[in-house]
């Protein structure tokens, strides 16, 4: 041994996301100049840094370099006693490499997050929402689930698991069961605020808020049709058993004609041929059957006329060529998802090849984000509706945890942060919204070709936008494009995703670039 070593403190404690420093201290017991290196060593050597990296000393002095403990305020740092080691290589003797050994504690830190999926149901009898609960702390999570009304007891609860035990950096889903206490059978809607809670031992329950929207069991233009249905049935029975058919027209004048025809005095050929001219009850089957012709004639149009028009929404095979499906093609052709479209296609086409590679970026992207993902059942595997046009915009920001917009200079991703929360945000599509969407996408399809990057400032509705996105998934509304907010873009959550959206724009769909 040609060195001696001494930690000061052996042990020591530190709070994850701050530090703590320990000393150590060398002395060169040999008889030559020598240069030692230092290198951490154990499971928290990621979190351990030495200051200065290497000391040189004369034989018989000491040096001190100090060890910062950093770790990190994720689940990565669990919670207790870590043992460690600082080993020490001597540059003239390494053979006579040593390890100095002490030990950190970690404390401990709670953080829980919980989310509605989805935020808003709807059902007549009951809803089924999912509460995703994430342990963001650094040790075991334990906690019951309850459910209570905002302001009435209008709802009974139904939660499987009540209790939950979630490991460091894992999380659980828990099905929750929503039945109305009554049934409304005419009227309107109605929308029923109620609040999921996570509840732990020493700790304020953590609310989750979502809202029941119950349907009514006949809905109001149900009983519109079924009033005026019964109000006719009652007018045609009124009519049927008040009305008098005359019997006068037809049978006088043939009683006339018999009778003339037994006078003597007449001659029997000129009353004859008068009954015979009588076109009254041959008429009335010609014109009914007539009429019966023409009316059948007439009403054959009209049910062809009565066609099922097919939304415009999501984007499907049958649809024209058009901009929306050139962009995705441009992007999977550039990898989206680990999906590349290579076989031929047709420009702005959903053709097979353009399916099969859209099928695979739905499929991989509901893969990595789980129950938070659910493109193939929003739009439909192949198709191209507002959650996959979301999830591909927003993988233009895959490497990116946020997004820094600064009022006051141009940026070139304000293009793409405009074109993703508008898909996002807007139920309905009208002509404003178009040509926004339509001027985004094709500054992306332009930067995807490698044709240059369209710059923006951003504008203060932009800003609004995000605040607005934020708001549908109840998170602080800070209008900063920050990680939660993006990685919502990136798993496809768009506003009302159990509906497909419906446009009321004039030239849908845009043709695509040249």
């Amino acid at each position: 041994m040609t060195t001696w070593t001494s930690l000061e403190p052996a042990s020591t404690t530190v709070d994850p996301g701050s530090s703590t420093t320990v000393r150590l201290r060398l002395r060169n017991t040999g008889d030559v100049v020598d240069e030692y290196r230092f290198e951490p060593v154990g499971d928290v050597a990621p979190y351990v840094s030495v200051e200065p990296p290497s000391i040189r000393l004369f034989p018989g002095t000491t040096g001190v370099v100090e060890l910062t403990f950093a770790p990190p305020r994720t689940p990565d740092a669990t919670a207790g006693p870590h043992p460690y080691g600082v080993r020490i290589l001597p540059t003239e003797h390494p053979e006579t490499t040593t390890v100095a050994e002490g030990n950190v504690t970690f404390t401990t830190f709670m953080e829980v997050r919980a989310e509605l999926v989805p935020q808003t149901v709807k059902g007549r009898f009951r809803g089924r929402p999912k509460l995703a609960v994430d342990n963001l702390g650094n040790t075991p999570l334990t906690a019951s689930i309850g459910g209570g009304d905002k302001a009435s007891d209008d709802l009974s609860y139904e939660i499987v698991p009540s209790n939950v035990q979630i490991q460091p950096g894992r999380a659980a889903f828990v099905d929750a069961t929503l039945k109305p206490r009554q049934i409304t059978w005419v009227g309107q809607k109605q929308e029923r605020p109620y609040e999921l809670s996570v509840r732990r031992s020493g700790f304020e329950p953590l609310p989750v808020n979502g809202t029941y929207v119950q349907r009514s069991l006949l809905p109001m233009w149900m009983m519109t049709t079924l009033s005026l249905l019964l109000a006719l049935t009652i007018t045609g029975l009124v009519l049927w058993f008040t009305y008098k058919a005359p019997v006068r027209t037809l049978a006088l004048p043939k009683m006339e004609q018999a009778a003339a025809t037994a006078l003597p005095e007449e001659p029997p050929e000129q009353p004859a041929p008068k009954p015979k001219e009588e076109p009254e009850p041959s008429e009335e089957p010609e014109a009914s059957g007539g009429g019966g012709g023409g009316g059948g004639g007439e009403e054959k149009p009209e049910e062809e006329e009565e066609k099922v028009e097919r939304g415009p929404l999501p984007i499907t095979s049958e649809d024209k060529p058009n901009l929306f499906v050139q962009f995705a093609q441009v992007r999977l052709v550039a990898g989206a998802g680990g999906c590349k479209l290579t076989a031929a296609h047709t420009v702005g086409k959903l053709d097979d090849a353009t399916q099969k590679a859209l099928k695979c970026f739905q499929e991989s992207n509901d893969s990595k984000y789980g129950a938070f993902s659910q493109l193939g059942k929003n739009d439909g595997l192949g198709n191209l509706g507002r959650s996959t046009m979301t999830a591909l915009l927003a993988s233009h920001f895959v490497a990116a945890k946020t997004v820094p917009l600064d009022a006051d200079v141009a940026s070139p991703e304000v293009p793409w942060v405009r074109n993703v929360l508008l898909w996002g945000t807007q139920a309905e599509i009208d002509d404003g919204d178009l040509a926004i969407t339509v001027a985004c996408t094709k500054a992306n399809i332009d930067y995807l070709r490698g044709q240059g990057q369209l710059k923006e400032q951003p504008s203060q509705g932009l800003f609004n936008r995000i605040k607005e996105y934020q708001g549908l998934f109840v998170a602080e509304k800070t209008g900063v494009m920050d990680e939660t907010t993006l990685n919502k873009t990136k798993l496809g959550w768009i506003n009302g995703q159990d509906a497909p959206g419906t446009v009321v724009a004039k030239d849908w769909l845009p043709a695509p670039m040249e």
